[in-house]
């Protein structure tokens, strides 16, 4: 996080009162699922983008990029180095465009509204012996209220030199956009009709639009209807008697017109071969100038600082190919962190929808609204904005509870207050009954890219409450900063709300958390409220049945089912095809009373950092029975293993097993103790390989199964990197770390899972250029979304021994 004090000397500005965690956090490459679009957290604001395509041909104008497409079939495409905070690199690999493109980001903090920034888009060819050639775009667009214009003189046949736009909102205050060509630049100048279109030809063109409210997101058609007409009236009567047509970059460009009102501006180069253009955002708050020269010196020394901050704190163990695992490790955690988006809209909700199998008379503390008994059918809520890490940028650029505390734990480790930041939006979210929707689908942007019948959530449907997670792994942080922080030993210096550190070197940003403790109660209390209503609504509308089939237990309260689910699938259970008993009221979900038993546990530790007694010893009753449950209502004798439990044709409670992850989650979530009898057991299912072992990881569904790479295959044997996270985390921390009979042997399973995992994501990676959503349970071939650097970026933490 140095880089805000390695730039000074190249950027002339007013520096800011204060750097907080927030302000630092304004801007960022929160349109991830663009393949660069930047935006500030602000609900209607200033958006921007880039658009490319070829101009080798016709046809290349409709294949052109913008939002990440695993149709596009590029080759490639990742942040090789991200901080939200500071910028970042990447690359795009794009052979059917033979282009290379290359985005560098630089954040210039200064002023009181989130600073300025400075990116250079850069390209060069990939088969040097091939033509590249090459049209990009650079927009923005402005939703809700304030101005914006273009400053520098209009002409009709397009611009030499820089393009000046100025805007202001009430957020961002006055602004303005420059865009600038690299120094050796060079366009198609030559070929059939280059006289006609002489006075067009190498220059800069630009188009200004009215675009309605709400629809800037779609600005790529507006753009690319501009081109497309203006083509159209450019090849009128040119062609000549061999058929010739004119070079498409002659003629696939914008109008060169902005019409008065715009609030959409798009800016197009043309290039040959090699090129690079820089764009400048500066706020007038922050009196920055910026050059190229900011560039130059300020992504080199991002770069450098990036790497040796990345090292100390995901260090990768030296091996022969140490350099190759350390660029691919620096790689995924960027991707992941570039994949943080802000979104704001409204949702679609149905409180009246339910199966028929999900009504057994458990009813929300809001049943007094009658919202479910007089049908209300689906309606859109009133809008809202989540900052969220996104599983996979081409297939899945919105926020998913399930994946989100895994995204967390990795982010927490790299930036302790932006984890903490995310999480707290999502937290935000929690309704008055205690209710947050699994997926978060706001605003039409990203409605586009989800199957209709997958828009609409239901507020008696739950996912597997990983947040919990992110809060657990922050007291564990907090635990390992425990020693006294500069502010207390009086060395921080402080001058106003700024930090001056004694050797010029900053102090670091994003552990603002850890190092004042007492930062670290106020948002544990904050976020406690909320969880516990969230808690209190889980265990409320997820219960199962006891008493009505006979079932013994100790605890006569805590057995739980997934509400939501259908035939064929238990899409609330995050395991959407994974094999279940016939849906029932009366069946029993084994992950869920597992999950219950460890938000139980999360919330018995935040109940005692925060000093709240009484509800400390109410969560360790509740997890004690739970554990206890857990084997009285879930242990198979027989079968020596954990399972479902069912209602058979003639009523009667039977055990459902099916071995996989489901059969594992009491040991994946350490709720077994090192000293438990099953845990034997558990090992054997584990690293059988006719079973759940595979040199790639650890398999979904045992390969011996029926049902083992059937129909859907989604979780029916596919290896998925976030469960064998959660195996060698439990391995780590508590069967191979505590005395116990199976300690010697968790050791070892231990080391031969971390090593398959890590040896087959980094294979695929370096065959295929991407991280997948899952592996293949036979050949460890990626398969599915790609990239998918959401909780398959978890391999960084595997690498570095962080769990």
């Amino acid at each position: 996080m140095q880089l805000l004090w390695l730039l000074l000397p190249f950027v002339p500005a007013v520096a800011p009162q204060s750097l907080n965690t927030s302000s630092s956090l304004v801007w960022g490459a929160y349109r991830p699922n663009l393949y660069f679009g930047l935006r500030p957290q602000i609900p209607q604001s200033l958006m921007t983008g880039l658009i490319w395509f070829g101009t080798t041909d016709y046809h290349s104008f409709t294949k052109a990029r913008h939002a990440c497409d695993q149709g596009d079939d590029l080759d490639s495409y990742t942040w090789t180095q991200f901080d939200p905070r500071d910028g970042g690199i990447q690359v795009l690999k794009d052979s059917t465009n033979n282009v290379q493109v290359t985005t560098e980001l630089l954040k210039v903090p200064g002023g009181e509204h989130g600073g300025s920034w400075a990116a250079r888009i850069k390209g060069e060819p990939i088969d040097k012996e091939q033509p590249s050639r090459t049209s990009f775009i650079f927009y923005a667009g402005l939703e809700g209220l304030g101005g914006f214009d273009l400053e520098t003189d209009e002409d009709e046949n397009g611009i030499n030199g820089p393009i000046s736009l100025a805007g202001s909102t009430p957020e961002l205050d006055d602004f303005t956009i420059r865009v600038e060509d690299g120094p050796n630049n060079k366009a198609v100048i030559g070929g059939p009709f280059s006289d006609v279109f002489a006075k067009r030809i190498g220059k800069t063109h630009y188009g200004g639009f009215r675009v309605p409210a709400g629809n800037i997101w779609q600005g790529k058609e507006v753009i690319l209807q501009n081109i497309l007409q203006h083509a159209q009236g450019a090849m009128d009567g040119v062609r000549n008697e061999a058929n010739l047509a004119p070079d498409p970059s002659f003629t696939l460009q914008l109008s060169d017109e902005a019409l008065s009102g715009s609030n959409l501006f798009a800016v197009q180069k043309m290039f040959d071969g090699e090129f690079q253009f820089d764009v400048f955002f500066e706020s007038r708050s922050a009196q920055h100038k910026l050059s190229s020269a900011t560039l130059d010196e300020g992504i080199a020394a991002f770069s450098a600082s990036f790497s040796q901050r990345f090292r100390a704190i995901f260090p990768v163990p030296e091996s022969p190919n140490h350099d190759a695992l350390d660029a691919f490790s620096q790689a995924i955690t960027s991707n992941l962190l570039g994949g943080v988006g802000y979104f704001y809209g409204r949702s679609i909700v149905d409180p009246s929808f339910s199966y028929e199998w999900d009504d057994d008379n458990v009813r929300s503390d809001n049943d007094d609204n009658d919202n479910q008994k007089t049908g209300k059918g689906p309606h859109m809520t009133e809008p809202m904005a989540l900052l969220t890490a996104t599983p996979s940028r081409s297939f899945f650029p919105r926020g998913f509870y399930w994946d989100e505390g895994f995204h967390l734990l990795h982010i927490g480790e790299w930036d302790n207050d932006l984890s903490l930041e995310i999480l707290k939006s999502w937290i935000d979210l929690i309704d008055d009954d205690g209710w947050i929707a699994r997926e978060q689908i706001l605003g039409e942007e990203a409605r586009s890219k989800v199957p209709e019948q997958f828009q609409t959530q239901v507020p008696s449907f739950a996912n597997p409450p990983t947040l919990t997670m992110a809060v657990t792994a922050f007291i564990k942080r907090l635990g390992r900063n425990s020693g006294p922080t500069d502010r207390e030993l009086g060395l921080d210096f402080a001058v106003g709300d700024s930090q001056a550190p004694l050797s010029g070197a900053p102090s670091s940003q994003g552990s603002h958390y850890l190092e004042d403790r007492e930062l670290a109660l106020s948002f544990l209390k904050s976020i406690y409220e909320p969880l516990k209503r969230h808690y209190e609504w889980f265990r409320r509308t997820q219960r199962g049945q006891l008493k009505q089939y006979g079932r013994k237990a100790r605890s006569r309260t805590e057995a739980y089912r997934w509400r939501g689910r259908s035939e064929k699938h238990v899409l609330t259970s995050g395991m959407d095809d994974y094999p279940r008993a016939p849906p029932h009221t009366g069946e029993l979900h084994l992950d869920l009373i597992s999950w219950i038993g460890f938000f139980s546990r999360t919330m018995r530790e935040i109940a005692e950092f925060i000093g709240e007694e009484d509800d400390k010893l109410l969560y360790a009753n509740v997890e004690k029975a739970v554990i206890d449950n857990i084997d009285d209502l879930h242990w198979n004798e027989e079968q020596q293993m954990y399972c479902d439990v069912g209602v058979d044709d003639d009523d009667e409670s039977h055990h459902v097993c099916h071995k996989g992850y489901l059969s594992l989650f009491p040991f994946l979530l350490s709720l077994l103790p090192p000293d438990s009898p099953h845990l034997g057991a558990i090992l054997d299912l584990l690293r059988d390989p006719e079973h759940l072992w595979s040199p790639y990881g650890i398999r979904s569904l045992s390969a011996s199964h029926p049902d083992f790479g059937k129909d859907e295959n989604y979780w029916k044997g596919p290896i998925w990197v976030q469960m064998n996270y959660l195996a060698l985390k439990a391995l780590h921390e508590t069967y191979a770390a505590h005395e116990g009979p199976h300690q010697d042997r968790a050791r070892a399973i231990y080391a031969e899972l971390r090593r398959n995992v890590i040896d087959n994501v980094f294979k695929e990676y370096e065959r295929t250029g991407y991280v997948w959503e899952q592996y293949n349970a036979n050949t460890g071939e990626g398969q599915r979304s790609h990239p998918f650097t959401g909780w398959t970026s978890l391999v960084t933490l595997i690498i570095s021994e962080k769990y």
